[in-house]
């Protein structure tokens, strides 16, 4: 049964006038009649019986009434139902993004404290790339995503900076630069360098070549990769040194060495930033949750990375 053709029903059944309840439903009176002669038609049996002056209800109608008005108010219900289950659960829910750095040290631990506080609350994580991660955020379909931030950021995210990451030189084990404590630039001058695609990771590629700028060098590039772990596997098969983060460690590759990189002044040390970022003027308490934990606890969070 047409829960709009009822609508139309009961509206004339108490205002007794079509166009009155054509007004209160705010729709032409011809469109109301319409939707009344197809209800009758669909019931079998006159609901209103019609003057030139006059609106009355049937022995049909008046007998129905009462139950057209008792389906629309069951019909309300379960709306208003569905529609404040869906706000619990959207209250209930936070979508999380990282880059593979924050979802493999940061975003472990923060989570941990934010699942003790928030037990009911369901945590959806989606790890990519900085690239693919803020176009998402600017759709809705994350909550809050930790980035490394590109130098130009659309201005309806705002960001919290978090820590700058640490890089380190990946080198074949069986390397002559192997077994250095500690590796600056220069000592990389004549080496084939492997990159990131600059396309996907933009931050990581850059840090290569600002590095060798800062050194007042420029960097054989050999070969670039999209994926961290395929390029420290590129370098365990002898095709390059790379710098990376430090967290690339973690990967465990057998045949690689993680050589820390020198530095006189700080020099890469502000090249691998990690932010947290979300929509501007968004309201969301389980964010602000979030956030609230990264303001408390961040050195403990950044020792994982």
């Amino acid at each position: 049964m047409d829960l709009h053709q009822l609508r139309c029903f009961v509206a004339v059944a108490e205002e007794l006038h079509f166009g009155r309840a054509a007004r209160r439903l705010d729709m032409l009176p011809s469109a109301l009649s319409r939707a009344i002669r197809l209800l009758e038609t669909s019931l079998g049996a006159p609901l209103l019986l019609r003057t030139t002056r006059n609106v009355m209800l049937s022995q049909d109608g008046a007998a129905f009434v009462d139950d057209a008005r008792g389906l629309l108010a069951r019909a309300d219900a379960l709306a208003a139902e569905v529609r404040e289950r869906g706000r619990r659960r959207s209250r209930s829910l936070i979508r999380v993004g990282a880059i593979d750095t924050a979802a493999a040290g940061l975003v472990p631990a923060l989570l941990h404290d934010f699942r003790e506080l928030r037990a009911a609350a369901a945590v959806q994580l989606v790890e990519d790339k900085t690239v693919r991660l803020v176009p998402k955020l600017l759709s809705g379909r994350l909550d809050i995503a930790f980035i490394r931030p590109p130098e130009r950021l659309d201005k309806r995210i705002e960001t919290m900076m978090l820590f700058h990451e640490t890089p380190v030189v990946a080198v074949p084990s069986r390397h002559r630069l192997a077994g250095r404590r500690r590796l600056s630039i220069e000592a990389l001058a004549d080496e084939p360098m492997i990159v990131p695609d600059r396309s996907a990771r933009p931050h990581s590629h850059d840090l290569t070549i600002k590095l060798f700028e800062r050194a007042g060098l420029r960097p054989k590039l050999a070969q670039s990769a999209e994926e961290k772990q395929t390029i420290v596997h590129l370098v365990a098969a002898g095709l390059g040194v790379a710098i990376v983060p430090r967290s690339a460690a973690r990967l465990g590759v057998t045949g690689v060495r993680f050589v820390p990189l020198a530095s006189r002044d700080a020099l890469g040390l502000d090249l691998l930033p990690m932010a947290a970022a979300w929509l501007r003027n968004a309201r969301d308490p389980l964010r602000d949750e979030i956030l609230d934990l990264l303001r408390l606890h961040l050195p403990r969070y950044a020792a994982g990375v």
